[in-house]
């Protein structure tokens, strides 16, 4: 059993929904800030409101200085599944496009969702109307 007085770096990492370490690592790579900004121009309107904002979410957890390593890594992974042209179903495809990027965004948002704080959420749904 966990103390609630135990540090959260020595708590075991929780796992992400179907994304297995091995496919985060390899998006990791993927992830370059002005890539991730072109897509969320170009391309938040299609992807849709909840998919924008679970991505902004983590963009913002990510530059929180107190955020492990562990879950930037999280956090990389998913943001490269998302500006990466490779997907399991195809951005283009109406009405369908975005629905892998939101599981992936999702996964990674339970994972670190203990670094999602009001500031975060704020500094999201700020930024969404310059995208919406």
């Amino acid at each position: 059993m966990t103390s609630f007085h135990e540090p959260v770096d020595t708590l075991p990492v929780p796992a992400t929904a179907s994304v297995a370490p091995e496919d985060v690592a390899a998006y990791e790579e993927t992830f370059r800030e002005p890539r991730f900004w072109h897509k969320i121009t170009r391309y938040g309107r299609r992807a849709g409101r909840e998919v924008t904002r679970r991505a902004l979410q983590l963009y913002f957890v990510m530059q929180r200085p107190d955020v492990p390593l562990w879950a930037k890594s999280t956090i990389l992974g998913a943001l490269g599944y998302f500006i990466s042209p490779l997907d399991a179903i195809p951005d283009l495809i109406p009405a369908g496009g975005y629905v892998d990027d939101a599981s992936v965004l999702g996964a990674a948002l339970i994972a670190v969702s203990v670094y999602i704080d009001d500031d975060v959420k704020a500094r999201a749904e700020q930024a969404m109307p310059k995208w919406l």
